[in-house]
């Protein structure tokens, strides 16, 4: 076993530990920073694979903007966690069949030795993968981008349209009423009569 090999193994057995952490902790806040230490080693596996930009990508992305965001929104929002918890049961089968899939996929890849007969070919010295991952993307997978970025742009859209509802209790600011005054409703001249000095 070699130095990569090594390498490998913490980064992935890291990335096992915090994804189980983020689905099992109780505090959001430990459960995003748990999410932070997954993307890390994540990108830490890119790196070993020689995929430097989606390496850095990924950190500066999710772990600089948005779990960044998460963490302001599960800090700000006042979630109620027991009414979060209660349909938790009704999951749990199906994510338990998710996972013993995962882990039997994962035991195939590891015992047959996915991809140990090929040859790993030196890249020339002028490479760039961030020049071969945009021809890929913009020619091979230019409509699949589309389609992604339709579905992002639906997803924005939709979670807008969730956080523009009413909610009880709540004040609100209606700027046509604002603008809407005039200046008798606004100024009150008040007289009072001179104080005499005695």
């Amino acid at each position: 076993m070699d130095f990569s090999q090594l390498v490998f193994y913490f980064f992935a057995t890291v990335l096992v530990f915090a994804a189980f952490m983020v689905i099992t902790i109780r505090n959001p806040v430990k459960a995003a920073l748990f999410l932070v230490l997954a993307f890390f080693s994540a990108a830490g596996l890119w790196m070993l694979l020689e995929a430097e930009f989606l390496a850095i990508a990924l950190v500066l992305v999710y772990v600089g903007a948005v779990m960044v965001l998460f963490l302001f929104v599960v800090m700000m929002l006042d979630i109620n966690l027991v009414r979060l918890r209660e349909g938790f049961g009704e999951y749990l089968p199906i994510g338990g069949l998710v996972a013993v899939l995962l882990v039997i996929e994962m035991g195939i890849i590891l015992t047959t030795g996915f991809g140990a007969g090929r040859a790993v070919m030196p890249h020339p010295v002028d490479y760039s993968n961030t020049r071969e991952l945009g021809r890929v993307l913009y020619t091979a997978y230019a409509y699949p981008f589309e389609i992604a970025g339709a579905i992002l742009l639906a997803a924005i859209v939709a979670a807008i349209a969730l956080t523009m509802r009413r909610r009880p209790g709540t004040k609100y600011q209606n700027p046509a009423k604002q603008i809407r005054v005039s200046r008798s409703e606004r100024v009150r001249l008040v007289k009072m009569p001179a104080e005499k000095k005695q």
